[in-house]
Formats: C-alpha cells, sequence, structure tokens
C-alpha cells in the first residue's frame, strides 16, 4: 500500500476514495436539493458572530424521509450527549442500527469499501462478516469517560457529544447539523475558508462539498468543526471506514476529484481498536 503524509496524497486510497464518491448516487446535488448561506467569514479565537442567519437556507425534506437517509435519521436520537453518563442501549436501538447497516451495505460506496478492505485481509470477506464488522466498529460503546461506556464512534462522528456543557465533540454530520439547526439548538456562527483560496466568497462557497465551519450546540461551542455537505451516510461511513482501518493508524492526506482533504483519525481502546473520531479536513 502506498503511504501518505499529510503533504502527500496516498495514492491508494485516493483511488479508492474517488471511486466511492463516484459511485455515491444519493449525494445531493447543491443549489438543487438543499441551499447554504455561507454569510461571513470567521476565526477560531473570533467571539464574533459573522452569521445571522441559518447556513441551511433548504433542504429537499422528501429526500431525507427515503433509504439510507431516512434510516440514518431514526439513529440520531438514541445518544445522551453528555460524557460521562452512561449510554443505554435498548433492543429497538439495536434493530434499528442493524437495518441501517442492512441498507446502506446495498450502495456502490460500501461494496467498494468491503472489496477493497478484504483484498488487504482487514475485514470479513462474507457479507454477514463485514457486516457485523462495521457494526462493532461504529456502534460498540467504549469509555470515553474512564470506566463509563459513554462514547462509541458513530455517536462522536455523526451525532456529536458534549462536555461539561461548555465543549462540543465531534459533530461532523451535515444532517444532524441541519436538523439541530431546524430546531433551533444549533446557532451557525460562520466559515472558516479554504487555505488555498483565502479570499473566498460566500457566494463561491455555496455549491462546495467541504466546509469548516464555527458553531454553537446545547450551549457548547465548536470552534472549528469540519465536514462534508450534502453527501449520503453511506458514503462518509465507506471512506471513514476504509481511512481508519487501512490508512496505518494517522491521518490520511487524499486526492479526491476537486477536493484536497486530510482524513483526521484520532483512535480509541487499549488496542487502538476504536474510532475515536474521524472527519475531514481541507488542506
Amino acid at each position: 500500500m502506498s503511504k501518505g503524509s499529510r503533504f502527500t496524497p496516498n495514492v491508494e486510497l485516493s483511488n479508492v476514495c474517488e471511486s466511492m464518491w463516484k459511485a455515491d448516487k444519493n449525494r445531493l446535488t447543491p443549489e438543487v436539493q438543499y441551499q447554504i448561506d455561507p454569510q461571513g467569514k470567521t476565526r477560531y479565537h473570533s467571539t464574533n458572530d459573522s452569521a445571522r442567519d441559518p447556513l441551511f437556507a433548504y433542504v429537499d425534506s422528501d429526500v431525507l424521509k427515503k433509504g439510507t437517509y431516512g434510516a440514518f435519521i431514526k439513529l440520531l436520537d438514541n445518544y445522551t450527549s453528555d460524557t460521562g453518563k452512561r449510554e443505554v442501549v435498548t433492543q429497538e436501538e439495536i434493530n434499528e442500527n442493524r437495518i441501517f447497516i442492512d441498507m446502506i451495505y446495498e450502495t456502490g460506496p460500501i461494496q467498494i469499501a468491503h472489496k477493497f478492505l478484504a483484498s488487504k485481509g482487514l475485514v470479513p470477506a462474507d457479507r454477514p462478516g463485514f457486516k457485523k464488522k462495521l457494526y462493532s466498529l461504529w456502534f460498540d460503546l467504549y469509555c470515553r469517560t474512564r470506566g463509563i461506556r459513554d462514547s462509541s464512534g458513530f455517536e462522536h462522528v455523526f451525532v456529536g457529544e458534549t462536555r461539561d456543557k461548555t465543549a462540543v465533540l465531534g459533530f461532523h454530520n451535515w444532517i444532524q447539523f441541519y436538523l439541530q439547526e431546524k430546531q433551533g439548538l444549533v446557532d451557525y456562527k460562520g466559515f472558516f475558508p479554504n487555505r488555498k483560496k483565502r479570499y473566498v466568497s460566500g457566494d463561491e462557497m455555496r455549491e462546495c462539498q467541504l466546509m469548516t465551519i464555527k458553531f454553537t450546540w446545547k450551549d457548547g461551542c465548536k470552534p472549528m468543526g469540519s465536514s462534508f455537505i450534502g453527501t449520503s451516510p453511506e458514503f462518509e461511513m465507506a471512506m471513514y471506514t476504509v481511512c481508519f482501518l487501512a490508512g496505518g493508524g494517522g491521518d490520511v492526506h487524499l486526492d479526491m476529484e476537486e477536493y484536497d482533504v486530510i482524513v483526521k483519525i484520532h483512535c480509541y481502546g487499549y488496542n487502538n481498536e476504536y474510532i475515536g473520531s474521524c472527519y475531514p479536513q481541507a488542506v
């Protein structure tokens, strides 16, 4: 496997992730199925609110009710955001997790991920074995707070967590952001321009599907957080799974179509077997 540094793309994983990007038939089209209003640029330590209005101006609600989107959304209310509080998983929630995995397995991005990872001996080659691996990787609980099973890869990355009512942890998914913003629980504060385009305008960002932003959630602040916009749940799960398992335990630099992206990876557990965090960062 070709190795990539922070400044040198990993060619092999770039090719795999670009294939998954092209196979993401459920990815939404900007300015058609959704519209964002980037408004003003912000800085990490700034206390100013550079965005008076929500980030999402419009999302086709019919899309979110169907297929993998609908199955994904059912999982978002299964968690307690506060770290240090034990998560209780019901049989209904286990069933929802399994249904979601069953549905995303039928999509192109996940099947590409399975074929690649199995060829490297990183996951079982059979369908049931791979689904079991996905479930364990994303939904098994672990202790983010010592002695308390209060977190999982899915909760941290896709749902978000809070600590001491002042900090927002994880929360790297646009669907969760949109739904929480719609409920008035998220306050968008502005965006960070791509470092390669220092003077990028809000209008130029409207069709960008990788953004770094600042926001508050449940009284906590996320001074800088990045996520894809408009991508399907299956693409994100496939990409992060590939990078986590095949990335050598560190960040992965991808050159993927028009996006030059670092997938930040943080491992958790005694043997680094859990996804502590995994998210995209524009170079």
